[in-house]
């Protein structure tokens, strides 16, 4: 039987795929996502497009301070 993955995602927006049958780690909920594999996998690809985290990305995009 294949295993059966769950979508997970951090405070950083970084997503992960998790056996189902497993306990959650610190710091993952769910997204709502299950399935196989390539599933989790297709998922993911079609909602992570940026893979930097959260922090790194809201830095980039501040305005940047100083200047005359």
């Amino acid at each position: 039987m294949p295993t059966i993955y769950q979508v997970l995602v951090n405070h950083e927006e970084q997503y992960a795929l998790y056996p189902v049958a497993r306990e959650l780690p610190d710091g993952w909920t769910p997204d709502g996502f299950s399935g196989t594999e390539d599933e989790c996998v297709a998922h993911v690809d079609a909602r992570w497009s940026d893979t930097r985290p959260r922090s790194v990305r809201a830095t980039a995009t501040a305005p940047r301070g100083g200047g005359s």
